[in-house]
């Protein structure tokens, strides 16, 4: 058998032992994160996402770079995406990757000292090089999927935000209200635009009104956007008043030179709806 096998054996063999010995010395005073927890579920999980570590890197002393990672890849991936991990600082989980890159350099030297033939400081050298490289590539894996993770997680997350602060609210059958408050962005306001439309059209909508009093500021780009809303509002058949502009942004439209001719405009939301009223629109 090769040296490089009984290396693999040898670690095969003592895989438990060394999860053991890497969850014992944590340094639970100063944890955070998936390594911080007290919830024996989820200490047994980790013990066992640590353990299938190791079942993976023995093979790296027997197996060609790219099949290694072929078949490791899943596990790192599934390590980034998981819940506990991803509530960990990723500076706490490099660190545990190098805390148990230092256990493989010490493994490789036991098997070294019980060896009962002599093996060449070469070929032992050749096997710390090995492993550091190897957890060198692990780690940027891993780092690199859980960014891409986060902002994927990220992205969803702004949508949501995004698309529950511009709702369409019936008020009554046909008639809605679509108030917009905070800053506006102009990729909030194309979603904004694609939001509006699709409600408007699940409701049956027929009268909207689009309440600004919420928003501070509108840049030209911005409010290109409400012009394009009220555009294609009128082509789904949808008639809309604009209200609550503030000073500021009717300064700035001014000074931008917008117009907003053949554009219904009210002061306020409860004077666009008084005067609604009051020539009964339904």
């Amino acid at each position: 058998m090769k040296k490089s096998e009984e290396l693999r054996a040898f670690l095969l063999d003592n895989a438990k032992r060394l999860t053991e010995e890497w969850y014992d010395s944590l340094d639970k005073n100063n944890a955070v994160g998936v390594y911080a927890s007290t919830d024996s579920k989820v200490i047994q999980t980790l013990k066992e996402q640590n353990y299938e570590f190791h079942l993976y890197i023995c093979n790296v002393f027997v197996e060609d770079e790219k099949d290694f990672f072929k078949a490791f890849e899943p596990w790192i991936n599934k390590i980034a995406k998981d819940s506990e991990h991803a509530r960990t600082p990723v500076s706490s989980i490099i660190k545990e990757f190098m805390r148990v890159r230092k256990q493989y350099c010490d493994c490789i030297d036991e098997f070294v000292s019980n060896s009962n033939d002599k093996i060449e400081p070469k070929l032992i050298n050749e096997w710390e090089e090995h492993v550091i490289r190897i957890f060198d590539i692990t780690i940027l894996k891993f780092v690199t999927t859980a960014e891409e993770t986060a902002g994927m997680q990220l992205k969803a997350h702004q949508e949501m935000i995004h698309e529950l602060s511009s709702p369409v609210i019936t008020i009554k059958k046909d008639v809605a209200l679509l108030p917009l408050v905070g800053d506006i962005d102009t990729a909030r306001a194309k979603m904004i635009l694609e939001n509006t439309l699709q409600q408007c059209a699940e409701k049956n909508i027929a009268y909207l009104y689009i309440d600004l009093s919420g928003v501070v500021m509108v840049d030209t780009m911005v409010a290109h956007q409400i012009f394009q809303l009220i555009d294609a509002l009128n082509l789904l058949g949808v008639k809309s008043t604009l209200s609550g502009i503030r000073p500021e942004i009717a300064q700035t439209a001014i000074q931008l030179g917008l117009s907003f001719t053949n554009i219904r405009i009210k002061s306020s939301l409860s004077q666009a709806l008084d005067f609604d009223t009051q020539i009964s629109i339904k």
